[in-house]
């Protein structure tokens, strides 16, 4: 069994222990969060009930912990990985990486040492591995798509004004990061990038055109050519009130694919074949309950066997940092009124600009 500490007490957390639990050789051992009422609450939700603990440095100094799950607010994220992999265990990041660019830049070469001294350093992004998204990505690899020209990738969501209410940190610059991009819609930016590869250049808008009490934006949209010369629309809103699930299409000169609430809703290749994939990842067919933990779990089964062969883990922190990058692309276009280089934002040519968000409302 490996030993599994969680920190940050709050929903992701709860739903990465309901993750855990159902794995055969994980255990959460410990629970980690500075409100012992949070910590307290979510270890009791666990048989046999884990260790509670204040801070990291103590959970680690207890000894026994292999793997550390980091569900803190974003911008708390990468002190709490440099604590894991001083104190030599595997690590896993909820998404975004963090909340500054040049902290995750740093964070990322540190990262990469601790693989090289064979530590297991993952990011969560755990719609990399729904079973629709997974087909379409082996037929772009086996070339029944051809070259994918463009994609069209959307996530009209709704949050209450509540929602941001709910939390001093929430809609922040500092402890979120940015708004429907950074926050909810990073999951879409990390599938595209894992569909059309290396971003060239962004051109975008951003806007607070529902919300109050908030720094950040609760609508984004851009347009972003990539390295390929393949060309996308990136859309993300949480004042899309009923909510709507979200979309991504992909156009090649083969093919056609579109995964709809994260199932696969039109596939065509030139070679009159299908993808194999079970009716239950069709789009229309009738989501389980548990299918948020069990979105989870399948990354936990890959984690599992990284660590346990050796082989780098299907989201790595280098893909973090590039998700992040492209976000923060979008910000800095949006706040400068101009297209802006992926690799000028990633390498830290505009680590200066302070993000602007129009109000709309």
């Amino acid at each position: 069994m490996l030993n599994v500490a969680i920190v940050g007490a709050g929903i992701i957390g709860g739903n990465h222990a309901d993750a855990i639990v159902r794995h055969p050789r994980l255990r959460v051992a410990a629970v980690v969060d500075s409100v012992p009422a949070a910590a307290t609450a979510l270890a009791s939700r666990v048989d046999p009930a884990p260790v509670v603990f204040s801070t990291l440095v103590d959970a680690l100094a207890s000894g026994g912990i292999d793997l550390v799950a980091i569900c803190t607010p974003s911008g708390l994220h990468v002190e709490a990985a440099e604590e894991t992999l001083r104190a030599g265990a595997h690590l896993l990041v909820e998404k975004p990486l963090d909340v500054s660019l040049p902290k995750a830049r740093a964070f990322a070469k540190v990262a990469a040492e601790a693989e090289a001294r064979g530590l297991v350093c993952a990011m969560v992004s755990q719609h990399r591995f729904d079973p629709a998204l997974v087909a379409v990505r082996q037929a772009f690899e086996q070339g029944r798509l051809g070259r994918l020209t463009s994609a069209v990738v959307s996530m009209p969501w709704f949050r209450e004004q509540s929602y941001y209410d709910s939390a001093d940190w929430r809609g922040t610059w500092a402890f979120d990061g940015g708004g429907a991009l950074a926050n909810q819609g990073i999951h879409l930016v990390d599938q595209m990038l894992s569909l059309l590869g290396r971003p060239a250049e962004v051109y975008a808008q951003t806007a607070r055109v529902s919300h109050e009490r908030i720094e950040v934006e609760d609508l984004a949209a851009a347009t972003i050519r990539f390295a390929s010369g393949a060309l996308a629309v990136l859309h993300a809103t949480t004042s899309a009130r009923p909510g709507l699930p979200v979309r991504l299409a992909v156009h090649g000169t083969e093919g056609s694919a579109v995964l709809h609430d994260d199932q696969l809703e039109y596939f065509w290749s030139a070679d009159g074949g299908d993808v194999p994939l079970p009716a239950s990842e069709r789009f229309g067919a009738a989501k389980e309950p548990d299918a948020f933990v069990v979105g989870h779990l399948r990354q936990y089964d890959d984690l599992v066997e990284a660590i346990e062969t050796g082989r780098p883990p299907g989201v790595r922190v280098a893909d973090g940092l590039l998700a992040l990058a492209l976000v923060r692309a979008v910000y800095v276009s949006a706040t400068l009124g101009r297209p802006v280089g992926f690799e000028q934002v990633l390498d830290g040519a505009f680590d200066d600009v302070m993000p602007f968000v129009e109000e709309l409302s």
